[in-house]
């Protein structure tokens, strides 16, 4: 195990003096000047030299550690296959899929006609990525002839994408049509012009456009730009029968839709309902009618059907309930695609227009499963994915008519798996306040529940997402050294319904926190695992609830990795000038104009709440040029940890100069830094 002792002095920030004063309140916050006064340009370079010297520190403190993380990195390469490709999905004349080779870091896409005939390379990513530190391919939309593509491309992790048009025929470039496009762009069904949405220089989705092929950029129409609500993005998408575009903009509280017809996207658009605080729509349209899914009689949402022609009139046909979380609805031509969640468990219902419903049967008390692969309007089979914590993923068609699931593909895992030597269960952990948390575990077979183990516990906790009990093959590198791994569905995720959202966020904030504390406890209580031989790891907003845990609970956590972590609330919160913090209010809330949510947030803000007192060993990674979660609050955090703590714990800063909020592009990259996360709790937890 490295410690500080074997390492030269740890880098330390400078502090200089700076204070601001909000609500009677004065912040004092010396590591202020960590934040480039010229982002999203960072060149200072006190700033640079600071962030370099913890990256030579991080490096430094891994390089003992070199075979065990050189060993880590084999492992989870090995069970991933080299030459991995995806299943074809049929769209129109054309299958499409994505394949790798052997030792490459990015994908290749091909297609081939459905009634057979050679592959032809659309998209070649690696050819694409050369000589770029980072390349990611956000989107890639064929046009309805089949002739074009429409690809997204971000080549240094800014998320800032420029859109260019393919000839699919060539592979030419035909045009690039802006610089800042995010989201995925929509064709016109003459496949003459395209609908997309770019944001502003504070990486906000603002606006969506119409461009006709060959025209300047310049010209190009604003079909709805967003000016009453600085947090509302704007996105577009279109429906399943390909009638309709639709245009929406809202936060993760509120939304707006528009419409308008695929085949004239220039004429004006409908407003389907005003925007309504506090109210949620989703929209489909097929058969003639608009189909809604929305939160506005229940917080776990119901299903409407509108005639376009009257769209803000909703007639009922799904009520909301209590039990039962409707989640999305997708209109294909014989039936509805119904997501709902169950007691925190995914449900996959077909529904005829005549209300027949049939729900796809699955055999495992706890699972993930959800559509996808399933472009066309007229599918005779039903794409669908399913995994568990034991599970490898799989691929099935459903067949409504014989109901029967057709196993098209399964994980294949080179280095060998055997389902049968791993078990999971699904616990449910009181909290503080009654709430029985549910907590997904894993381990092999032979874990002695003694008290005695060792624990990697993970969560996310915000914006409603729920992290789904689903297989993940690099985990077993933990699971074949002894250990047990963990999922805690705390309140912020919707696992358990929009309500467990709901008590997640805002006023209720720390019940994320609280419910992950009380399920590691329950955890120990369960004799997984003790205090201090307790991994956790979390990113981006869980990143926060790992700065909350380790200072309200340090002595529970044999080691922290806290990855792109929200911890500067309070003051990311105060500034609206940042990229996400308008869009931010309805999930943290606004301490600019309200004393009570400054207050509030500043109660548990990681970074505000740093005391003088041990610590666990921590990891914390960042990115540069991450627009969600910006370097500084990684950075700052980490001078304040080094500054406050009172133990001789190791503390490690990464920051990846070259990428964003994901971490580095390539797969192999990005199963580095899993490697390195577990080789950093591998050394520390004794």
């Amino acid at each position: 195990m490295t410690k500080p002792s074997d390492l030269p002095p740890p880098p330390r920030a400078s502090q200089k003096p700076h204070s601001y004063e909000r609500h009677g309140v004065t912040i004092d916050d010396p590591w202020a000047w960590l934040r480039d006064a010229n982002y999203p340009q960072v060149g200072d370079e006190e700033v640079l030299d600071y962030l370099k010297a913890e990256n030579a520190y991080f490096d430094a403190a891994m390089a003992p550690h070199k075979e065990l993380l050189d060993t880590l990195f084999a492992e989870m390469k090995g069970r991933l296959k080299e030459d991995e490709s995806s299943v074809p999905v049929k769209d129109g004349d054309w299958l499409y899929w994505w394949a790798f080779e052997p030792g490459a870091q990015y994908r290749r896409w091909f297609r081939k006609l459905a009634t057979g005939g050679p592959d032809e390379l659309i998209f070649d990513e690696p050819t694409e990525a050369e000589g770029k530190d980072y390349f990611r391919l956000g989107a890639m939309e064929v046009s309805p002839d089949g002739k074009l593509a429409a690809t997204l491309v971000d080549d240094n992790g800014s998320e800032r994408f420029k859109l260019r048009i393919r000839d699919l025929a060539t592979g030419e470039e035909l045009e690039t049509v802006t610089d800042v496009a995010i989201g995925s762009p929509v064709w016109s069904n003459d496949s003459k012009a395209v609908v997309f949405t770019e944001v502003n220089e504070n990486w906000r989705s603002y606006r969506a456009r119409y461009h006709r092929l060959g025209a300047d950029p310049a010209d190009d129409v604003t079909l709805y730009e967003e000016t009453e609500e600085l947090g509302f993005s704007v996105g577009v998408g279109k429906s399943q029968d390909r009638s309709l575009i639709f245009i929406a903009t809202g936060d993760n509280a509120t939304s707006e839709v528009r419409f308008v017809s695929a085949d004239d996207p220039s004429q004006p658009l409908v407003l389907i309902a005003a925007r309504k605080e506090k109210r949620e729509y989703h929209v489909d349209a097929a058969h003639g009618k608009l189909w809604v899914v929305t939160n506005d009689t229940h917080v776990n949402f119901r299903l409407a059907q509108a005639d376009p022609a009257d769209p803000g009139n909703w007639t009922e046909v799904i009520p909301g309930s209590d039990r039962v979380y409707l989640r999305g609805a997708t209109s294909y031509r014989d039936h509805l695609a119904i997501t709902t969640r169950i007691d925190g468990l995914d449900q996959l219902i077909l529904r005829t227009y005549s209300g027949d419903e049939t729900r796809i049967p699955f055999a495992e008390a706890s699972y993930s499963a959800a559509f996808g692969g399933n472009p066309e309007f007229t599918p005779a089979t039903y794409r669908l994915g399913y995994s568990s914590m034991v599970t490898p993923g799989t691929v099935y068609d459903y067949d409504p008519a014989s109901g029967e699931l057709e196993v098209l593909k399964v994980q294949e895992i080179p280095s060998g798996y055997d389902a049968s030597q791993y078990e999971t269960d699904r616990l449910l952990v009181p909290a503080r306040d009654g709430k029985q948390v549910p907590v997904s575990v894993v381990y092999k077979k032979g874990f002695e529940r003694n008290g005695e183990g060792k624990l990697f516990l993970y969560a996310y906790g915000a914006y409603g997402h729920a992290i789904p009990p689903s297989f993940n093959s690099n985990r077993i590198s933990l699971l074949d050294r002894g250990w047990a791994c963990a999922i805690a569905h705390i309140r912020g995720g919707d696992d358990l319904g929009y309500d467990w959202f709901l008590q997640g966020k805002l006023q209720q904030r720390t019940n994320t926190f609280n419910d992950f504390v009380d399920a590691a406890k329950g955890m120990v209580a369960e004799k997984f695992t003790r205090p201090g031989r307790i991994a956790i790891n979390g990113g981006s907003a869980g990143g926060e609830l790992m700065g909350a845990v380790a200072n309200s609970d340090p002595e529970l956590w044999g080691a922290v990795v806290a990855d792109v972590p929200f911890v500067d609330v309070l003051n990311t919160m105060l500034d609206d000038t940042l990229p996400l913090t308008p869009g931010e209010w309805p999930e943290w809330g606004n301490p600019i104009t309200d004393a009570q949510a400054f207050e509030y947030i500043r109660s548990y803000s990681p970074y505000d709440q740093v005391k003088r007192q041990p610590y666990p060993p921590m990891l914390i990674t960042g990115g540069l040029n991450d627009p969600r979660v910006t370097y500084w609050e990684p950075a700052k955090w980490a001078a304040k940890l080094r500054e406050y703590k009172t133990d001789t714990n190791l503390l490690l800063l990464k920051i990846n100069m070259g990428a964003g909020h994901g971490g580095k592009s390539g797969r192999w990259e990005r199963l580095h830094e899993v490697a390195e996360t577990y080789a950093f709790i591998l050394t520390q937890v004794e």
